[in-house]
């Protein structure tokens, strides 16, 4: 099948499978900021961070790896999951160590009361990463998806009866979660046939070593990943202006300005989990350097279009997503938004980077690159929050992920030179700020203001995507008349 056939249907069936898990996603922010106060939610938000630091720090970010050697002919499938597993095991095995002592780190005392059912959620999490990524690696896409649609469901079932019906707040969150997350590594394990691949006599510490030079690198690029993410509430939650709102209410309205962003974070995960397997399997062609090219341009055209779009909505997507009905003051939540949403743009730009530095097994090269990005994005946070508040953790992430992205294109290049149109990202980049200005300073009257630059985009965008596909649709008509 043509490489780009096989990207396309693998997006489309990620698609299918993602599509219903995301609109459950959206009901459930809904029920979160009805039932859960702004102190709650970033608690809340806290929790689900920190499960993101540990776990890539006890399961040494072997979930990557199995993708990467489970996709190669030349390992063992077997012998790739079952390393992984005994590995992440023991991982498992000293995470129960530190978590108890994670609760008096100061910033942290949030998580007073949440040390067991942490630990548990981790490990659910953990087990079901590990089932889901090895079925990529298998190419069993289409189970991948499946769980996707089961587990969003089942978290969906499980958040009413804890978080609606018996009002557990937090509790009733991570209690869901858990829950959802074990359901959907039994179904893996068993559907997939992942408890046939785990045997002992495959145990190999050559193997096992490849595996952890390649991950290990990974540990701290996705901890400070998560840490540049997560940075702006914990200074918005610690710091304190005698000229804005700060503190844990405000760090919760700013987590929940970040719900509309992740549409189009959820949407980009599709496209990553696709980008990732054909840039793995594509790696060795000798026109991959055409196909990055391609591949780039038609999704810098997708993501910008989309980002006006949404930015142009945001207080009605905004509306839809945080119920304002119990506690009204999530309702400036969607001011904070735009800058959040050309943020995300720069988020899903470099997870396509990503997926060049793991195809090629350059992953010391993405540290280096977060590294700038987190520093930058302390700096920023530092600067800017005291002076304009939540609006300027907003700024500051959205630099922080355009810096990351600038530093790894040039990064990039050195070892794969695929032709880049720089102006495009420049000046696709100047109209969502200018977007992004209308609705911060206009408002309620924002629409009208952002309408004209939002336009412009589309336009922009649009005739470039045409020819993108244009040449695609040439390229396989020229292949198959040979």
């Amino acid at each position: 099948m043509n490489k780009y056939k096989r990207l396309v249907l693998n997006i489309l069936i990620f698609a299918v499978g993602s599509f219903g898990s995301k609109i459950f996603a959206l009901i459930l922010n809904n029920l979160y900021t009805k039932r859960i106060d702004p102190v709650g939610f970033y608690t809340k938000s806290l929790i689900e961070t920190i499960a993101l630091f540990l776990i890539p720090v006890f399961t040494f970010s072997l979930t990557e790896a199995v993708v990467r050697f489970g996709l190669d002919g030349r390992y063992d499938q077997k012998k790739v999951f079952t390393n992984a597993s005994v590995m992440i095991f023991a991982g498992m095995g000293m995470m129960l160590v530190v978590v108890p002592f994670l609760q008096f780190i100061p910033i942290l005392r949030p998580l007073r009361g949440y040390s067991l059912l942490l630990c548990v959620y981790v490990f659910a999490s953990s087990m079901r990463s590990l089932c889901s990524q090895f079925a990529r690696s298998r190419n069993l896409v289409k189970i991948f998806s499946f769980d996707g649609i089961a587990a969003m469901l089942t978290l969906f079932i499980f958040s009413l009866i804890f978080i609606s019906y018996m009002d557990l707040g937090v509790k009733g969150f991570m209690l869901a979660t858990i829950l959802s997350d074990s359901f959907s590594a039994l179904f893996l394990f068993l559907a997939a046939n992942v408890h046939k691949f785990f045997d002992t006599k495959c145990l190999s510490r050559r193997l096992s070593e490849k595996m952890l030079r390649f991950a290990v690198p990974l540990i701290p690029t996705t901890v400070m990943w998560t840490l540049t993410g997560f940075s702006d509430q914990i200074f918005i939650s610690n710091m304190h202006s005698s000229r804005v709102q700060l503190g844990e209410a405000a760090a919760g309205i700013y987590s929940a300005a970040t719900k509309v962003p992740n549409l189009l974070s959820m949407a980009a995960t599709i496209f990553s989990m696709a980008w990732n397997m054909s840039a793995i399997t594509e790696n060795r062609s000798k026109d991959k350097r055409e196909f990055y090219t391609n591949v780039l341009d038609a999704y810098r055209s997708l993501l910008f279009v989309c980002a006006a779009g949404l930015i142009l909505l945001v207080k009605p997507l905004s509306g839809l997503l945080i119920n304002y009905s119990t506690f009204p003051e999530y309702s400036r939540a969607y001011l904070y938004t735009p800058m959040l949403i050309t943020a995300a743009v720069y988020v899903c730009l470099n997870h396509f980077e990503y997926g060049i530095y793991t195809a090629t097994k350059h992953s010391r090269s993405a540290f280096y690159t977060v590294a700038a990005a987190l520093c930058s994005n302390l700096i920023m946070n530092a600067v800017f929050i005291p002076l304009i508040g939540i609006q300027g953790a907003s700024l500051a992430t959205c630099m922080s992920y355009i810096i990351c992205f600038g530093l790894r294109l040039q990064d990039i290049r050195r070892f794969e030179p695929f032709k880049v149109s720089v102006s495009k990202f420049v000046i696709n980049t100047v109209l969502l700020f200018i977007m992004c200005a209308c609705v911060i300073i206009a408002e309620d009257e924002y629409f009208l203001y952002a309408l004209l630059p939002a336009l412009l985009i589309v336009i922009l965008n649009l005739r470039e995507l045409k020819q993108v596909i244009v040449r695609l649709i040439k390229k396989e008509r020229r292949k198959s008349a040979q």
